[in-house]
């Protein structure tokens, strides 16, 4: 039983998650930014992962799976249309295109990919101890 290889595994899911709470961050940040570098409002991002296949050392044919970020996309569906024509960014008609952040989905996206961390550092925390519990019985 190689308990390094398990912490392997739930390192790399520590990094995708951290990636993901980093994409949230940024998403919260632009909820109010109605021109980008591009000129047009800030689109959401949203993260993917997949998954990755680790070769065990010494072990023909098997393997260990992780997670790792697959791409970061924009979301494509629009944002809201408010009527504000003493904005910078309104058109002839007085419209201003919103971002298409949606606070309170970033907010459980937020949370969901904390307690995800949080899970996975746990399970590092407990592959530590094992090991260092091991190390103390082989004395």
């Amino acid at each position: 039983m190689n308990l390094i290889s398990g912490i392997d595994v739930s390192a790399g899911a520590l990094n995708a998650q951290r990636t993901r709470l980093d994409i949230v961050a940024q998403n919260i940040a632009n909820a109010q930014t109605t021109r980008s570098s591009d000129g047009l409002p800030y689109q959401r991002r949203v993260v993917s992962f997949e998954s990755e296949l680790l070769k065990k050392q010494g072990v023909p044919g098997a393997s260990l799976q992780s997670v790792k970020v697959g791409q970061i996309m924009p979301d494509k569906t629009p944002g809201q249309r408010v009527y504000d024509p003493q904005h910078p960014d309104a058109g002839a008609d007085g419209m201003v295109q919103l971002p298409n952040v949606n606070l309170a989905y970033e907010m459980v996206d937020l949370i969901t990919a904390t307690r995800a961390y949080e899970a996975n550092l746990s399970v590092v925390k407990n592959g530590r101890q094992m090991a260092m519990k091991a190390l103390e019985i082989g004395k």
